[in-house]
């Protein structure tokens, strides 16, 4: 089957997205505040090379150019964060109007290249000044984030609709508040609930301010979804596997939707409770335009009895001997065929949008050009699953490919490179790949 865009509806979204600690740089530039990634990277191991994202793309001095490089490549819907410390140093109190500048320059300019622009506003670089009380630990961070919200909303709203409240919850609670291994860096399972309970009431909380401040606004939220298989067919590894799930694609989305969280399949979240007070069962609520699915591959999981709190073990693709990305992680296409499915299956589910998918690889430019063959037929092959899932009866409105600069890539650092374009990090300079002009004549 010959994959075109026509075989999607006419108003499908197509787009891609980044991240502002990933790719702006200018870290302490413009009276930009500390975040907890511009502190987190300068602890001795804990980032490939030990990297940063200081400098990252320097899309801060150059989003120009790459707004018009994005143009060219038939891109008109570009999904991008606010970084909170840009806008307010403090996390709360005194606005940055030069961050504020910033971010208007870079809506104007996409507006006027006919992009869209999709804003998520918390893509994880929390400001360190209120990491220094609690962060998401404590539960005033509700209130702070809906006072970045409104602050948003107030400077950008009259030319942005589109907004994603939260990116990967799931994520930046367990690898940053229980795994220690993103920002902020802290550890246990007492960190991770209370930041777990008090991002899903931001999530929602986040959501209200827009839609009372915007009523036309289109208003989502983004999940981390893996789709889950048992190792084998024994009974204990079916029980880790449903406990993975609970845990990876149900923690946030079912709060959301008014179920509670997945307690049955993973006791230990009953202790939760302790960081619930009255009415927050209801305050977890909210009726989102739609729901952001990023989805990358599947995880096999198996029954291990030495693994605290769930007895439930990922066996990598490593082990497995599968064909791998540069993360390590199984190419696996129809893994977004499974996920979509999942969530579409839920009762009252708004439309879904894939707002990350992607894969990668160590490419290399060699005559000024980098051909990546594999990242093409990635692209081609999930595509055609999300039709498949669409020609379902899968209520699914659009998709982002992750991303459109080879960026700093978190604990990883620059070494797997995402992009549709090819950044030099020395030179700064720009290759657009062969996904490039394959997405580009895509869109065409």
């Amino acid at each position: 089957m010959l994959l075109t865009k026509e075989a999607f509806d006419e108003d499908f979204i197509w787009g891609v997205s980044t991240a502002a600690y990933q790719i702006e740089g200018a870290h302490n530039t413009d009276g930009k505040g500390l975040s907890i990634w511009d502190i987190f990277v300068k602890n001795r191991n804990k980032i490939h090379q030990n990297q940063n994202g200081d400098t990252a793309c320097d899309f801060y001095n150059r989003y120009t150019a790459d707004l018009y490089l994005m143009q060219s490549l038939n891109i008109r819907n570009y999904r991008f964060s606010i970084s909170w410390s840009r806008i307010l140093p403090d996390g709360v109190g005194n606005i940055n109007t030069a961050g504020i500048d910033f971010y208007d320059r870079l809506i104007d300019l996409s507006l006027q290249l006919g992009i869209t622009p999709w804003i998520t506003l918390y893509h994880w670089d929390l400001p360190h000044a209120l990491e220094r009380k609690g962060g998401w630990v404590n539960r005033d961070i509700k209130e702070w984030f809906g006072y970045f919200v409104s602050v948003c909303v107030t400077h950008f709203g009259d030319r942005v609709k589109n907004w994603m409240v939260l990116n990967e919850p799931t994520v930046f609670s367990a690898a940053g508040y229980f795994l220690g291994v993103h920002a902020p860096g802290r550890r246990g399972l007492d960190n991770f609930l209370a930041a777990a309970h008090h991002a899903a009431l931001a999530q929602a909380h986040g959501a209200k301010v827009i839609k009372t401040m915007q009523r036309d606004s289109v208003v989502g939220t983004t999940f981390s979804c893996s789709h889950i298989e048992p190792f084998t067919t024994r009974e204990k590894d079916i029980v880790a596997a449903k406990k993975a799930d609970a845990l990876l694609n149900r923690l946030f989305i079912e709060p959301l939707l008014g179920m509670g969280y997945p307690t049955a399949e993973i006791k230990i979240l009953n202790r939760i409770e302790k960081y619930m007070k009255q009415n927050d069962d209801n305050d977890l609520i909210f009726n989102m335009d739609f729901i952001g699915v990023q989805n990358y591959t599947r995880e096999i999981v198996r029954h291990a009895i030495f693994v605290p709190f769930l007895q439930a073990k990922i066996v990598s693709a490593q082990k497995r001997k599968v064909e791998m990305t540069a993360m390590n992680w199984e190419i696996y296409p129809e893994s977004i065929y499974h996920i979509l499915k999942k969530f579409n299956a839920y009762p009252n589910i708004p439309p879904l949008i894939i707002t990350e998918n992607g894969a990668a690889f160590t490419d290399q430019i060699e005559n000024h050009q980098v051909s990546d063959p594999k990242r093409i037929a990635y692209l081609q092959q999930t595509i055609a699953q999300v039709l498949r899932a669409k020609r379902e009866g899968v209520n699914v409105k659009g998709y982002f490919v992750w991303t459109f600069l080879d960026n700093f890539e978190w604990a990883e650092g620059y070494h797997p490179r995402f992009g549709l374009v090819y950044v030099d990090f020395q030179s700064q300079q720009r290759t657009v790949k062969s996904s490039g002009y394959w997405y580009a004549n895509f869109l065409k």
